[in-house]
Formats: structure tokens, sequence, C-alpha cells
């Protein structure tokens, strides 16, 4: 069965009603993340004076695209946070459009999908915040989202990523989650984070919020990823300009709900799923270590539809990592600008790229000439988080490569992001998804106790998606009833 339980423990719910009201939780809906203009004034008051990353309730109501750019004292604005990779740095005709995470608090949009797995089980009384801990097992920014929310909710977190991550990653963690889990290897290595969550729900205090299969993670991407996108791209489209498609690199594949968001407005539209060349799994069966960060591979997450998939797409890492230096090092983008003519407020906006969105704005590329996509084509991904994170893998290749040159910038560019080609994909047929999805019966069914007949339930129930999907509204009426209990809401 596909529906988040919604179940009540009454006992559990008393607790996080009366924990609440002692640290001044308020707790947002979907709808206003969807839409800020539902947010109460004097919510917003709140903001005004305070940091985006400041550790402070009031920045649940940050949990939007719509935030404006600001590190602090910011409100919302009508068209969500994006960039528009222009042709020159694309090297195709159609419009790639690439929402920016970096404006949410932490600086990835990761904070969203860990409130979508835990807002339901905080509103139902099934976690207790006075007993629970919040288990956050992740690639790395997943479970930065995940101790971030648990702080802001006044839970106890325990953050699990894997110990090849960046540091900086690390190093913020440190100030924000009850304990920190570094387990064996690189992105890839997922197995090894799914092995500790196993040994950790042991403990019934333990209360695992595992992005690969939790719903809330869908269930938000779908409702407001999704429809952020579908606003940019309504608000910045020409005549005559049709959406053609998205492409999102895969982690836990939240963002690839918002492709069936998307793919119900655009009937048309292609949607395609990115993964490291390095590790093949959706492409070859395949496996790997890679330096993507942020997507988590050998396995198909149990919340992808892949039925609704149309592409797979790999990325060589060494392409993401070579673009991260040219777009972040003053002597990369002095190249971009002086030689190759890219708009230097364009350049300036690169650094809202990291790694994983350097990936997300090359399957765009691919798809692009794939499809032989032209000027009136749009085709959407985001950035999942930016270059702030990822300092020190900056510096490794300073230190790996030597001091950068403007030859070496034009030979990245050239080779990296000019050179790309459509090899390394395939456009999917009903047999080929069928391939994919039937890859979730090893690690879900034989390991992680999901049953052979949800799985088909997933393949052969034109349902099970849009129901779950459909959740939210049941969800926001939970929230509201929980608000209405603390009593905060209204005495503001």
């Amino acid at each position: 069965m596909s529906k988040i339980d919604l179940t009540i423990n009454k006992e559990g719910l008393l607790h996080n009603i009366q924990k609440a009201k002692e640290n001044n939780i308020i707790i947002p809906t979907i709808a206003q993340m969807q839409n800020p203009d539902l947010i109460p004034e004097k919510i917003k008051e709140k903001l005004t004076h305070t940091g985006l990353w400041d550790v402070d309730p009031v920045n649940l109501f940050r949990i939007s695209w719509h935030n404006e750019a600001k590190e602090t004292g910011g409100l919302y604005q009508k068209t969500p946070n994006y960039v528009e990779i222009p042709s020159s740095v694309s090297g195709v005709p159609c419009r790639i459009l690439a929402m920016s995470g970096k404006w949410f608090p932490t600086g990835c949009h990761k904070v969203g999908a860990s409130f979508g797995c835990l807002a339901p089980r905080l509103v139902t009384g099934q976690f207790d915040a006075t007993y629970h801990h919040a288990v956050w097992p992740s690639t790395g920014n997943y479970c930065r989202g995940g101790a971030f929310n648990s702080k802001l909710l006044a839970c106890e977190s325990v953050a699990i990523l894997p110990q090849d991550m960046s540091k900086e990653r690390f190093d913020w963690l440190k100030s924000i989650a009850g304990q920190i889990i570094a387990t064996p290897g690189c992105e890839s290595n997922v197995k090894e984070i799914f092995d500790k969550t196993w040994e950790l729900k042991q403990d019934p205090s333990m209360m695992i919020f595992n992005q690969f299969e939790e719903m809330g993670n869908s269930v938000w991407h779908y409702q407001v990823t999704g429809k952020a996108i579908q606003d940019v791209f309504e608000s910045v489209k020409g005549e005559g300009d049709r959406f053609a498609g998205a492409c999102f690199t895969s982690g836990s594949a939240g963002t690839m709900s918002a492709g069936d968001y998307l793919k119900e407005q655009y009937p048309h539209a292609k949607l395609a799923v990115g993964e490291a060349l390095q590790c093949p799994t959706l492409l070859e069966n395949g496996f790997g270590g890679h330096r993507i960060e942020g997507i988590g591979d050998k396995h198909v997450p149990w919340i992808h539809n892949v039925k609704n998939t149309d592409m797979v797409i790999d990325i060589d890492d060494e392409d993401s990592q070579k673009l991260l230096r040219l777009f972040n090092d003053p002597i990369g983008q002095k190249y971009l600008v002086e030689e190759v003519g890219v708009p230097a407020d364009f350049v300036a906006k690169l650094p809202l790229l990291g790694i994983s969105g350097i990936a997300n704005m090359l399957c765009c590329i691919k798809m692009a000439k794939y499809y032989e996509l032209t000027e009136h084509d749009v085709v959407a991904t985001v950035g999942t988080d930016s270059s702030v994170m990822y300092g020190s893998r900056i510096k490794e290749l300073e230190e790996q490569d030597g001091a950068y040159t403007a030859c070496k910038a034009a030979a990245d560019y050239a080779e990296h992001l000019h050179g790309i080609r459509t090899d390394a994909m395939e456009e999917l047929t009903y047999q080929a998804r069928k391939r994919v999805h039937n890859l979730k019966y090893y690690t879900w069914v034989e390991q992680q106790g999901k049953t052979y007949e949800e799985i088909n339930e997933q393949w052969y129930n034109d349902h099970y998606w849009t129901d779950m999907h459909d959740q939210a509204k049941d969800i926001d009426e939970l929230i509201n009833e929980f608000n209405d209990a603390t009593g905060l809401l209204k005495n503001l």
C-alpha cells in the first residue's frame, strides 16, 4: 500500500503539542510552501529579522522555492528561484531552467524533502518528540535537512552519511545534529547506510526516516518542487514555447516525483533520470564508486515511479568535477566572459550550481541534443545545492591538477561542456522500464522488508502513485489541527 500512514497516536500527539507550545513551534502546510501568500503576516514580520540559516522555528516557513535571495530578513517572491542556462554555456538552442536550492535554509532543497517525511509522523504522534530520535540516512544533504528540521522542531536527531562526503557537510552537522555516524565509502555506498539503519532499528527509540523509501519525500517534491517549476515556466515562456521535459539525477528519486507532476501538466514532456557513468545501475545494472556527491546508487529507490520515466542519462563524474572548477575559479569565470562571451551577470550565478546541479545541467544538455530540441523548447532541472558545500573539493582539484590557467579553462569548456555527446543514455521502452523497476526487488523485497505484492502494485496499479500524491491535503488538515491545538498561531 503506497499511502502514508496517518493513524493517530494520541499519547505521542499530546506530547508533541506540549513540546511545540514550550518551543513556540508553528508548522507550515504544504499549501503554504507552494504559495507563500497563504502565510500569516505576523509570521512574515518575524522573518524580516531572522537569518536564512538561523536555528529558529520560524524558518520552517522558509521551506519554499519562493524565498527572496537574501541571507537574512528575506521574504518571498512571486517567481521561484532559478537560473536560465544560456546557449553560450549549454551549446544547445533550447532553454534550460535550473531551480536554485541555495536559498532554502541549509542552502539545499533537501530540507523540504526531510520535512515531508517528518511532519506527517509528528502531527499524528507516531513520532514522539519526547521519546524518539529521528534518524536520517543520507548521502549528504538529506541528513543535513533532517537534522536542521529536527532542531527547529525540538527533536533529537541522528545523521548517517558516507565518510567520504565533503568536509563542509561534516563541519556543519557538528553544530546541528545530536549524533553523526559516518559509514564506509562514498556516494554510491548506500547499502552500508541501510545496514547501519537496520542496526539502529533494534533500539525502539530510533525512528528511521529513510528518504529512499519515505513517500513523504515524494509527496513534498510532487506538490512543492513540481509546482515551483511550473510557476517558473509559466512566468518565462514566450509565444510558441513548450515545456519539453525535465531531468533529475537520482539520489533518493524524490525530485523525480516533481517530474510526475510536470508530466500531468504537460503530457508531451519527457522525464529523464540521471546517474553517474561510473555507477551505471539504471543503464546497465552496473555498480561502482563515483564523485557526484548527493547521488546514491547501486539500487533503485523505492519511491521512484520508474514506469513514468522516459530516459536514463549517465554523466561522467569527471565532467562535473572539471566544470565545478571552471565555474568557480576566477580564471575560469574570466575565460567564460572574455573568450566565450557568456554574460558576466550569469557567470556570477554559476556558483549556485553544486556538483549534482552541474550533473543535472549536463543531463538537460544531453536530452536536448538527443531530441534535437529548438529555441522554443524548455527543459527544467534543479540545482540541489550550491558550491558553498564544495570549497574543499575545489581545493582538492587544485592540489591534484595544479594552478588553473586560461588554457585549462579552454580545455575544460571544450571537453567537459561543449564536448558532451549523446552516448551513455537510453530512451526507455516499456520492457526497459520494467527491467529498471524489477531491480527494486533485490534491495527492497529481499533486504528491506517490502513485499512482492507491493512491488507489483507499484507497476500495475494506476492509482498507486496518484493516491499517495493526493495525501497532501490530508497532511495539511492534520497540520492545521496541530497548530490549533497548540494555540500559538491564533495567539500571534
